[in-house]
Parts: C-alpha cells; structure tokens; sequence
C-alpha cells in the first residue's frame, strides 16, 4: 500500500474543500451544522491519512466519509427521540393519565449541579452555559473572537470537570439516578 505524503495529502484536501463544504451543506441544509460536519470529516480524513492508498480517488474516500458520519448522526438523534414501550398493550405510550411525581430530591440535585457549574473557571463556564442555552458553536466562538476549536474544546473541557465533580460528590450513575427519584 502506498501512501501519500501528508503535505501532499493536505494540498489535495484543500483543493476538495468547497466541494466538500457543499456537499456538508446539502447533507444538512444547515450552515452551522454543515460547518461541524466539515470540522469532523477533516479531523477523521487527517487521523486516517495512512489508511487512504495513493492512486485512488480521494474525493470519493472523503465523500464516503462525510455520508458515513452524517448518517451516523442522524442516526443518533434519531435514537434520542425515540420512546421505547415494551409492555404488552403499549400502555405507557397509550396513556393519557398525567403522573404528578414529588420533585424534591431532583431539584436538590439540580442545585447542587447549578452550584458546581458556578464553580467552574469563567473560559470554560460561560462558553458552557451559552451552548446550554442554546447558542451555536460557531456563535459562541463570534462573540468571543476565538477558533470554533478553541469553543469546542472549553465545552467539552467543561463536561469533563463536571462529570468528575459529580463522580465525587454521588459515585456512579446509578447513585444519582436513585436520588432523582426519591
């Protein structure tokens, strides 16, 4: 198997870019998200260098790789939103009864993570709680004149502290989960 030079490599993915760029764009006829999966074609295609073999078509490999990870995404978020009803006659899915349920142990958790969240370093927490909020990525790093990387990476630096504070503070998850509802 040969393989390309990373220079090489580079200079022939730059000349893809606004093909690929386009074909993010009619994948998820969102410019922010068209964006993202732009980001996350190029980090995969640069990690895989060594498994592209020189001579073949590179824009059909980067394609395939663009599908492969809008595909597995839509495919993710579809599984968020689904609701799975495994009782006989589906009664939970066909049931109008409301359940009124005792939310004090959850809004002391809630407080307790509002609280470790406050803890957080500003250039991470405010990057945070706005993407929480709803902004974009690509927002959040306009508003601060910082790299959409920069962004992602405070966010998700954000995530890691909160999830080992919460380890700290309840162990495992189903530790939290028995405390929600009690």
């Amino acid at each position: 198997m040969e393989l390309m030079t990373q220079s090489d490599f580079v200079a022939s993915f730059n000349k893809l870019t606004p093909a690929l760029r386009t074909f993010a764009y009619n994948l998820t006829k969102n410019n922010e998200d068209a964006k993202d999966l732009y980001q996350e074609l190029s980090f995969r295609a640069m990690t895989n260098r060594e498994k592209f073999r020189a001579g073949t078509n590179l824009k059909a490999w980067l394609f395939t790789i663009m599908k492969n990870i809008f595909i597995n995404n839509y495919r993710k978020k579809k599984k968020r939103n689904t609701i799975l009803d495994d009782t006989d006659n589906m009664y939970f899915l066909n049931s109008t009864d409301l359940s009124i349920s005792n939310g004090a142990g959850s809004n002391l958790v809630l407080d307790e993570l509002t609280e470790m969240i406050a803890n957080l370093d500003d250039s991470i927490r405010i990057p945070f709680e706005m993407h929480y909020a709803g902004f974009k990525y690509q927002e959040i790093a306009d508003k601060f004149e910082r790299p959409l990387g920069t962004i992602k990476s405070r966010i998700f630096f954000a995530r890691q502290q909160l999830k080992e504070q919460i380890k700290v503070r309840y162990g495992n998850y189903t530790t939290i989960r028995s405390k929600l509802s009690a």
